[in-house]
């Protein structure tokens, strides 16, 4: 007797989960269907751009050959194979990175770290590995001096 009202409860228990024939059942997902307001990004490591010399990145520009590939105004270069660093600034919002000089700093310091778009990646240098920080600081206090 005790052992059928086990096998009794158990049946009674397994129904309880199963839906009637004909009756529809909706999956519940533990995560909402829409995002309500923005959501956050990955928090990016904070980056010191050290204070550059606009003039030692001046001829810095000229003597790694960045007008070779880069046009800029500043520096009368109409090179056309890297992105126009006369649209920095625009090109840096895109990008959402950081303000305009941590954008150029991570450009040139690791040119993988965005790429943008209509250009083809590992094209630029690794100037990471070749300059000092202090020298793309320079470049940097020169490429964005007259952006805003």
């Amino acid at each position: 007797m005790r052992a059928r009202a086990v096998i009794v409860a158990a049946l009674v228990l397994a129904l309880v989960g199963c839906s009637p024939p004909g009756r529809k059942t909706k999956e519940v997902s533990p995560l909402p269907e829409t995002v309500i307001g923005t959501v956050a990004k990955a928090p990016t490591a904070a980056v010191k751009v050290p204070k550059g010399d606009p003039a030692a990145g001046k001829k810095l520009f000229a003597s790694t050959g960045c007008g070779g590939c880069h046009t800029f105004k500043p520096a009368a270069t109409n090179g056309k194979i890297g992105p126009d660093l006369d649209n920095l600034a625009a090109d840096a919002k895109k990008a959402d990175q950081g303000p305009l000089p941590t954008y150029v700093f991570l450009s040139i310091k690791d040119p993988t770290s965005y790429i943008v778009p209509g250009f083809q990646g590992g094209v630029m240098p690794d100037y990471g590995s070749q300059l000092s920080d202090k020298q793309i600081a320079d470049l940097t206090a020169f490429l964005t001096q007259s952006s805003g």
